[in-house]
């Protein structure tokens, strides 16, 4: 079975960084996609940023300037480093993995940035 695990979400005031992790069980090898997508409260959930296994990243155009995602060290870690956060950027972060035709999700971990 394979599990996601994020962590780093917080509450933030508006301008400041936070940093989130995900962790897949496992390990990860062939071609995969890991990623970050969100959803905010009454919106549908939009991909924030994706990184393949090649190393190859993809963002949404309204987050490329402000966030960088990344994979650790270990390649079943995957960061996502949120600057310059602004209200709108609250939502439930989620990690996602593209797997052999099958995707997965973690649990999410909610960020709030205050005004």
């Amino acid at each position: 079975q394979v599990l996601l695990v994020e962590s780093g979400g917080g509450l933030v005031q508006a301008g400041g960084s936070l940093r989130l992790s995900c962790v897949v069980s496992g390990s990860l090898s062939g071609v995969y996609t890991m990623g970050w997508y969100r959803q905010a409260p009454g919106k549908e959930r939009e991909m924030v940023a994706t990184i393949t296994s090649s190393g190859r990243t993809n963002y949404a155009v309204s987050m490329q300037d402000r966030f960088t995602i990344s994979r650790g060290s270990a390649k079943n870690t995957v960061h996502l480093q949120m600057n310059t956060l602004k209200p709108e950027d609250t939502a439930v972060y989620y990690c996602t993995l593209a797997l052999s035709l099958r995707s997965y999700w973690g649990q999410g971990t909610q960020v709030t940035v205050s005004s």
